[in-house]
């Protein structure tokens, strides 16, 4: 027998495979009989898996934690700040004159202790056991314990760029005070354990379960738009247009609370002669605009959205120069960070490239390591956009624009008490039930040492 092709042969093998797939003469068309399994109708043939591996429909990035620099706690629980130069100390002397005569200067007290955050996850027995099966999860205990992680530094991110005010839909105000805010984003702005006050607007003044801001009222439960203060009322029943403010915040401050001035107009609301987000245990009465312990700058718009322009953005870093800082970064949300691109490049301008390096502990990469995170550029300051950056409200209380933070990081630290921790329970008779559970923890603090040099652009468009 002659050699055939290697092409003759494959020929022949396809045609012996369709053969015995498909039988004599596939072509001829013959009616079906009998029975067949097939996917549709017969259910028992076939069961969907879903695999392993579990995809994130959330946001996990934690970008504006991750910028800012970490450093331990220490053994201290505050810091003092000096606010003037003492009176007269310093002046010409003429060559027989008399000396200046000496003067102290103002050194203010600012104190705030760690907070803790924690994160639980639990697993019964029986799920960690039936998860191991075909068709199952797999370790559901190590993928919780993965999700945990990440939910837990996003928590603490989510901390230090919470606002910590909004506008009141309405209330009720009998045994229990419930408060309605203009939606469940809202809400997320308070958090259970925060000790709270309305500023009533047609009172012009802070209510508590009294007049004032000596007697708060805790947050119990959220749910939704909702805030529940149970077995606690306002003096003065808060109606639409009244705003709902953290007094005590039980999480890390944020500098939404930092970057914040007195007799400002939040929300439309106004007349408010000493309205203001307290930080540490500085109270809403003492960050007069322009002194040491407000802002540099807070620009707003009493409500009403405008455009960002990059007027807005000059003078907040002009104020800033002006107080002695220097903005080492702007923090925008995405939308701002579009808008910003845009200004610049219509006015044939072009954002810069900069590694934004975070020192640690004073020690920092040779120059011209590339480490950090690549950020675009604004005369020379690196800009981060975040989508948890806050968002403003307007005079009906919807949020419009992410705020504009022009922030000299050089006064900001996040104060490490304890580093997270990890803790799991198998004690089945200490949780009374055959169940494992796990804990992250951290006891932190975001520190501001100087609010001065710092500054906020806000009621902005999205």
């Amino acid at each position: 027998m002659d050699n055939i092709s290697m092409s003759e042969y494959l020929a022949q093998v396809n045609r012996n495979a369709n053969s015995s797939v498909l039988g004599e003469n596939p072509l001829l068309k013959k009616a079906f009989t009998g029975s067949a399994y097939t996917v549709d109708t017969n259910t028992n043939i076939f069961t969907t898996t879903y695999g392993r591996k579990v995809w994130q429909a959330l946001n996990n990035q934690t970008r504006f934690w991750n910028a800012v620099p970490h450093s331990s706690w220490g053994n201290t629980a505050g810091w003092r700040v000096r606010t003037d130069r003492g009176s007269n100390r310093s002046r010409p002397v003429t060559e027989l004159g008399t000396l200046p005569t000496p003067d102290v200067s103002d050194l203010q007290l600012v104190s705030g202790l760690p907070k803790i955050v924690a994160t639980t996850f639990a697993s019964s027995v029986k799920a960690m056991y039936t998860a191991q099966l075909e068709g199952g999860i797999g370790d559901i205990l190590a993928t919780e314990n993965e999700h945990s992680q990440r939910d837990h530094v996003k928590e603490l991110h989510s901390e230090i760029l919470r606002e910590r005010q909004s506008y009141i839909t309405s209330a009720t105000n009998s045994t229990s005070a419930v408060i309605t805010l203009p939606s469940a984003a809202q809400a997320t702005r308070f958090q259970i354990g925060d000790t709270c006050v309305i500023w009533d607007d047609s009172a012009d003044a802070f209510m508590g379960t009294a007049a004032g801001i000596a007697t708060p009222l805790t947050v119990d439960s959220i749910s939704g738009a909702a805030i529940t203060f149970t077995g606690q009322v306002f003096n003065a029943t808060p109606v639409a247009g009244d705003l709902l403010m953290v007094l005590g915040n039980n999480g890390l401050t944020s500098i939404g609370s930092i970057v914040e001035e007195d007799g400002r107009n939040i929300a439309g609301v106004t007349n408010t002669t000493t309205l203001g987000t307290p930080a540490y245990d500085l109270t809403t009465s003492d960050r007069t605009a322009g002194t040491w312990n407000a802002a540099a700058s807070v620009n707003d718009a009493s409500g009403v959205a405008r455009s960002l322009s990059l007027e807005l953005l000059n003078d907040g870093i002009q104020k800033v120069r002006e107080n002695g800082g220097e903005p080492k970064l702007i923090l925008v949300g995405h939308d701002q960070y579009f808008k910003l691109e845009e200004l610049i490049q219509t006015q044939q301008r072009f954002m810069g490239t900069e590694t934004y390096q975070v020192n640690v502990g004073g020690e920092k990469t040779f120059a011209g390591t590339r480490t950090g995170m690549e950020l675009s550029t604004y005369m020379g300051i690196p800009i981060l956009a975040d989508a948890d950056t806050p968002k403003g409200q307007d005079t009906s209380g919807a949020l419009i624009g992410s705020d504009v933070f022009l922030l000299d990081t050089d006064y900001f630290e996040l104060a490490v008490a304890q580093p997270t921790q990890y803790i799991e329970n198998r004690d089945f008779f200490a949780v009374d039930a055959l169940a494992v559970r796990g804990l992250f923890y951290t006891m932190a603090e975001l520190r501001c040492y100087s609010f001065f040099h710092q500054a906020k652009i806000t009621d902005l468009t999205a």
